[in-house]
């Protein structure tokens, strides 16, 4: 999983005098890379710079060679100039990609990948930051099958549902008028879009502070003639007038919305006709007729 072991650090290593440090590289989902390094002075390969000053250090690694989660946790300090506390808040670390290097300083083509996974749970404490690192083995810790219920279990747009967002009609790009709390957003009007269209959709940021994020739509209603659209949760950015957004039509899983709203039923990955909990226990009856035909 981690590749062969360098011969020539194997070799630096047995000479008894070494000169080794660890390097560190964080590229998050939205493209943004860290480069840190233990070491006193800048190192460069795999084409980043690994900054020293940056406070990062790591604790002892588990690493196993079956199917057991392979993990650590990352220490470091919250700065302007690295990690910053507030895109940890929003969100922007979850999921990144890690990568550990064990190097040679002297010679940086001597290196070894010690650890290679994801970060999972991020905290901020005293100023710090502390990071779950969770190895290539973690994603077998996921419940795959498929859920058999009436509701679709599909996501709006994605594989199994195949509708095409991008269609005329379903989604809606405006800047924003009126903001409250990063959470309430209120227009004049939505022209060509009904009461509770973008309800259980969502709203994408795409331009300044907050850029890449994104809520999930509670309700949207008119009220007087204003026109609401409220997040489940704030957005943790500036969300302020004028900043552009996108709004995504809602989509409340159940068939009719489906072959109405979208004219996609053909994709629907629900059980409409499936029996309920009151059909399970049902009795025979001593009116009508008890053909075993349907209980509906």
């Amino acid at each position: 999983m981690m590749g062969s072991f360098d011969p020539a650090l194997q070799a630096h290593l047995e000479g008894g005098l070494t000169t080794v440090c660890h390097a560190w590289k964080i590229t998050r989902k939205d493209g943004v890379v860290f480069a840190f390094t233990d070491h006193d002075l800048p190192l460069q390969f795999e084409d980043c710079r690994f900054r020293p000053d940056a406070g990062l250090s790591a604790r002892a690694l588990a690493q196993t060679t079956g199917l057991a989660v392979d993990n650590t946790e990352a220490i470091g300090a919250l700065s302007d100039a690295s990690i910053r506390e507030d895109e940890i808040e929003q969100g922007r670390f979850d999921s990144a990609e890690v990568v550990a290097w064990l190097v040679n300083w002297a010679d940086v083509s001597q290196r070894w990948v010690q650890f290679r996974g994801t970060i999972g749970e991020m905290r901020r404490v005293d100023g710090a930051f502390r990071a779950e690192l969770r190895g290539l083995t973690e994603v077998l810790n996921r419940t795959l099958g498929r859920v058999y219920q009436k509701p679709c279990t599909a996501v709006l747009g994605d594989k199994q549902c195949g509708f095409d967002l991008d269609l005329p009609g379903y989604t809606l790009m405006l800047p924003v008028d009126t903001e409250k709390d990063g959470r309430k957003f209120i227009w004049d009007s939505l022209p060509g879009f009904d009461e509770q269209f973008f309800i259980r959709g969502r709203m994408n940021v795409l331009d300044g502070p907050a850029q890449g994020l994104f809520g999930l739509i509670k309700h949207d209603r008119v009220k007087g003639k204003k026109r609401i659209i409220e997040l489940w949760e704030p957005i943790k950015g500036d969300v302020g007038p004028g900043t552009q957004v996108k709004l995504i039509a809602g989509c409340n899983k159940q068939f009719e919305t489906c072959r109405l709203k979208f004219k996609n039923v053909l994709n629907f990955q629900g059980f409409p006709d499936l029996p309920g909990e009151d059909w399970v226990i049902s009795v025979p009856r001593s009116t009508g007729t008890n053909t075993g035909g349907s209980l509906r």
